[in-house]
């Protein structure tokens, strides 16, 4: 393996990008993956999030650029924030060397998409639904791709993509070069890998516990509900300067930080959806102490580089354990310690202890302060606000003041106390929020109790009601007559409401209508989706029904 980007005999406009980003050596994936795929050899990489794997197939993708008359190369990926993601990064690459790159996944208008692929592409970058609907569509012509990778492919597989992607992959050339990476390797990926590669070369990167030493970790279970409360209580106690707030969606950016700034608090969101003018004036706001709180997903943090968070909050724990390390990471920097603040629900704790087992460390479980000891700390930090006002001396016309009402016949102690009724006005713009207590029952996802196996079935009568404890029913307007499949709904939930696919239970389609249990941790991002879900181009409704 080389050790730098010069070793790898990439073209000059690309070392070009690189050195502009600031890219120092190679990763090991990066290393390991390029010099193969530029030498068209087919790869198959296990790499966790984070150790740039998207640098390690862009690359040589680009390098290897050729005609400019037809698609060069397909990406797919399980999301659209990773499609986006991936897309974005491909153009920073490729941007001296003309390179087009198009993202393309659902709940965007078919025409557009359509007619920029009209005008040419060099690299498509999609999820697979919206790409096998362009192929149905005959909007897109895959036969003379040269590469296609297939990224988090064990992520998509669980989402219940297998049949889009193996239809994807029969509409290329049976000669091309397929690059799949994948954070695991079951039996799925394999078989998928033996059935469409040719003699890949398989990489395996090995996962390096980051120190987190300098960072105090704690966490704090409460009802996904109350989360925001939460939040707010553990505001007001911790010495915060500057703080990282970890969302799942983009839409929550917006919500909790709006939300936030209702309770009195200084806070803006980041996430995908800013242009990157916006993007930089928030940051830029952050880095000069305008804002306190940040309200972020992982995808907007990439790149994010400030020395003084002094917290970060996990307010969603993120799927990937490795994300974890990467987003308390952003604290404790530079000599200085850290602290890091997940909130989990009880349905989380399996993950919170994966989380520990990956990070290679123990996540002290904490209590949320009790509104008592909140008001008691808002009386301490007032005494002693007004204990500086004194030391300084500097209130002579407010003395003035005084002296005119005890003129007037004010004992100086009532006006002491009026002028402190004054100064906690604001107080009553920060209610203690009310945190329902757990009732301390074992649930399924905890301690050694067996989650039921999933059964996804298209047969059945539903009563509405679901049977598996921690799990809600949703109900879906569309159902067989409409041709709803399992791996559509599937599809359709984890991507849009970005939750994993494998947390969906059992799926029961009627004619007119689809039953589909969520888990409740996730229930509302299912529900405030409603409207937006399509399959098969047919606007989805989801409401519980229950």
């Amino acid at each position: 393996m080389t050790n730098t980007f010069q070793a790898l005999s990439l073209h000059p406009e690309l070392m070009q990008a690189i050195d502009e980003l600031g890219y120092a050596e190679p990763t090991p994936i990066q290393s390991a993956v390029i010099p193969l795929m530029m030498n068209g050899e087919d790869v198959i990489g296990q790499a966790q999030t984070g150790t740039g794997k998207t640098a390690a197939f862009a690359l040589p993708i680009l390098n290897n650029l050729n005609g400019r008359k037809h698609i060069h190369a397909l990406v797919v990926t399980p999301t659209r924030e990773l499609a986006m993601q991936v897309s974005k990064a491909t153009y920073s690459y490729g941007r001296h060397h003309g390179v087009r790159v198009l993202a393309v996944y659902g709940g965007q208008p078919y025409g557009r998409q359509i007619n920029r692929i009209k005008k040419g592409v060099d690299v498509i970058v999609g999820t697979p639904g919206r790409l096998l609907d362009l192929i149905k569509k005959k909007a897109i012509d895959l036969s003379n791709v040269s590469t296609v990778v297939l990224d988090e492919a064990d992520e998509m597989l669980s989402m219940g993509f297998i049949e889009d992607i193996e239809a994807i992959l029969d509409s290329t050339p049976s000669d091309r070069q397929t690059a799949l990476f994948s954070a695991t390797m079951p039996s799925a990926i394999r078989h998928l890998s033996a059935q469409y590669m040719q003699e890949p070369h398989q990489i395996s990167i090995e996962h390096k516990a980051l120190t987190v030493d300098a960072i105090e970790q704690r966490a704090v279970m409460v009802h996904y509900k109350d989360k925001l409360a939460a939040l707010t209580r553990l505001l007001e106690m911790e010495s915060v300067t500057q703080a990282l707030i970890f969302v799942r969606t983009r839409a929550q950016t917006g919500d909790i930080a709006n939300a936030l700034v209702a309770r009195g608090f200084q806070a803006e969101p980041l996430s995908g959806d800013l242009s990157q003018d916006t993007r930089e004036q928030v940051l830029n706001r952050f880095r000069n102490n305008q804002i306190e709180l940040l309200v972020a997903t992982d995808v907007a943090a990439r790149g994010l580089d400030i020395d003084d968070i002094s917290h970060v909050f996990n307010y969603d724990l993120p799927l990937d354990p490795e994300i974890y390390v990467h987003r308390i990471g952003r604290t404790g920097r530079a000599g200085r310690t850290g602290v890091a603040i997940s909130l989990f629900s009880p349905n989380e704790q399996s993950r919170l202890r994966r989380i520990e087992h990956v990070a290679g460390t123990k996540i002290e479980r904490g209590n949320l302060p009790t509104p008592e000891a909140i008001l008691a700390w808002r009386e301490e930090q007032l005494v002693e606000r007004m204990r500086v006002w004194l030391r300084r001396a500097r209130y002579q016309r407010e003395g003035e003041i005084i002296q005119s009402l005890v003129d007037e016949g004010f004992d100086p102690l009532d006006l002491a106390a009026a002028a402190l009724k004054m100064a906690r006005a604001e107080e009553k713009q920060r209610p203690i929020e009310h945190v329902r207590k757990l009732s301390g029952k074992r649930t399924a996802t905890s301690g050694n109790l067996r989650k039921k196996p999933v059964v996804r079935s298209p047969r059945g009568r539903s009563d509405g009601r679901s049977h598996e404890a921690g799990m809600i029913r949703m109900r879906l307007s569309k159902g067989k007559t409409a041709g709803i499949r399992p791996a559509d709904v599937v599809g359709a939930i984890a991507s849009l409401a970005d939750i994993p696919g494998s947390s969906i239970g059992r799926i029961s389609i009627q004619d007119k209508e689809t039953y589909v249990d969520i888990p409740g941790e996730y229930a509302e991002k299912v529900l405030e989706n409603s409207g937006k879900y399509y399959i098969h181009r047919q606007r989805i409704n989801v409401e519980r029904s229950n």
